[in-house]
């Protein structure tokens, strides 16, 4: 017991996070974010400040009217990035800053929440298959989600949560805490879906499908495609089929082939027959053409219709991105035969191409703002959650606009493109720690039983050692930096 003692005496004790880390003298704490220098307890990373200018942008130093833009992308802007936690729940939050904006007093609360109710929403512009809907998606081989409903052009993704935060096993927590804390942190990130494909996701880069790097988002679907395009390949074809895994289309049994008068083809395409000219289930989900297992197109074609088809049709195939083509003529036994395609149609096929915007990931972290961050503001913390809900504070995530969430609490997504780099870490609990500030009138502030005796001054707290983050050529507001990396150090 006397050891302990002493060698507890050598140490300080970090009350960040629920964890209480003992911590020795020139060491950091669990999450690597907090550290005992000298004997006192330090934040590692520095409070960030978005600049929106190359050079300094002064406080107060504007002429321009007040647009009703609370956050004032014109001038610096404290985010809670580097700003500390509110743990235990009594501690009012780490900065209660105020500026006044054109005769209008302004408070931001900011503070970096520690998230167990907490996730991401990720969106992969591809129309492979990676997994059916409700599949389990691994990280490390720990289930740390599932694959949502799937949307236009689109693979969507649940990740994280409680229950694989908390809910499961410690090697379960540990993974789940991991790959959120790289993926909102843009760095790529290795998934598994049961039963599916490995995927590498990244924010901001293009998806890795079972080792291949995707280009193209589809066009639409394969109807989406006969519409958009029927003009262009009516003079010059006698029949179109775009091959999409859930809607195929058909040129001359579409309604935009029947306005173009395209004549019946007798070209017959397997599946469940929809209106005209659209046919589901062609063939099973797969990373073939157009989001199916077809590698040979002509495998979802019936024997041509003798009294219809005829010698010398002209048939085109085409997936929805345009980067899987064919080119057919029917012999004298109605058999298509591979041909030479012609320039006016290989330049429609380039076309479909050319419509597809670049495949990428997006990751948006989700969290709810519960007692911990609502105490920190105001000593009624319900109180918030109607200031909130009735647009008198603005929620924002490391400076980028978060979208909350209707119903009750405060729930909050906000894309992890718009943010600094690095703005979220973790406390072994495991939790994901994330930034989240509160900007509103003085006025309203102490009207919601807010925290005023802790306001300081915006000049008081812009000191040399901050953080502070610039634009990129091309992107003014450094909110928007899809192209660059924050610098990060004072």
């Amino acid at each position: 017991m006397t050891q302990r003692a002493d060698r507890m005496a050598d140490k300080i004790r970090c009350d960040a996070c629920p964890v209480l880390c003992y911590i020795a003298e020139g060491r950091a704490g669990a999450c690597d974010r907090y550290a005992n220098h000298g004997g006192e307890l330090v934040r590692l990373d520095p409070l960030t400040v978005i600049e929106t200018g190359a050079e300094t942008v002064p406080f107060l130093a504007t002429d321009e009217e007040w647009d009703g833009d609370i956050l004032r992308a014109n001038r610096p802007f404290i985010t809670a990035v580097g700003a500390g936690t509110t743990y235990p729940d009594y501690k009012p939050a780490p900065f209660i800053v105020s500026q006044e904006i054109e005769g209008v007093d302004m408070v931001t609360v900011v503070t970096e929440g520690i998230f167990s109710y907490c996730g991401v929403k990720v969106k992969i512009d591809t129309d492979r298959h990676i997994g059916d809907e409700r599949a389990v998606v691994r990280s490390a081989g720990e289930p740390i989600g599932h694959v949502m409903t799937s949307e236009y052009g689109s693979k969507m993704l649940s990740l994280g949560g409680v229950e694989h935060l908390t809910g499961g096993t410690k090697a379960e927590g540990r993974a789940t805490c991991d790959a959120l804390m790289a993926l909102c942190n843009r760095e790529a990130v290795e998934l598994t879906v049961d039963g599916g494909a490995t995927v590498i996701v990244q924010a901001g880069h293009a998806p890795i499908i079972n080792g291949v790097q995707e280009r193209l988002m589809r066009v639409g679907c394969g109807s989406a495609a006969i519409g958009m395009f029927a003009r262009q390949w009516a003079p010059h074809v006698d029949e179109v089929i775009v091959v999409d895994d859930h809607i195929t289309g058909v040129l001359s049994e579409h309604q935009a082939g029947r306005m173009l008068d395209v004549p019946a083809t007798g070209i017959r395409v397997k599946g469940r027959k929809s209106t005209p000219g659209r046919y589901f289930q062609v063939a099973q989900p797969g990373t073939g053409w157009g989001g199916t297992d077809v590698e040979d197109p002509l495998t979802i074609l019936k024997p041509a219709d003798p009294k219809i088809a005829w010698p010398g049709l002209r048939l085109l195939m085409v997936s929805t991105t345009g980067e899987q083509w064919a080119y057919f003529v029917l012999d004298d036994d109605l058999v298509p035969q591979p041909a030479k395609i012609t320039a006016p149609l290989r330049a429609s096929v380039e076309r479909v191409a050319e419509n597809c915007e670049p495949s990428v990931c997006s990751v948006l972290f989700m969290g709810g703002a519960g007692g911990s961050l609502r105490a920190g503001v105001t000593e009624n913390p319900v109180k918030l959650t109607r200031s909130v809900k009735e647009a008198l504070t603005h929620v924002s995530c490391g400076g980028a606009k978060a979208y909350v969430w209707p119903g009750g609490g405060i729930t909050v997504m906000a894309d992890v493109m718009d943010m600094p780099t690095n703005s979220f870490g973790y406390v072994p609990t495991p939790a994901l720690v994330a930034p989240i500030e509160f900007t509103m009138r003085k006025s309203d502030y102490a009207a919601l039983g807010g925290h005023v005796d802790r306001i300081v001054s915006a000049k008081d707290v812009v000191k040399p050692g901050i953080r502070k983050v610039g634009p990129s050529p091309g992107h003014p507001d450094p909110r928007h930096a899809r192209n660059f990396d924050w610098p990060k150090g004072g």
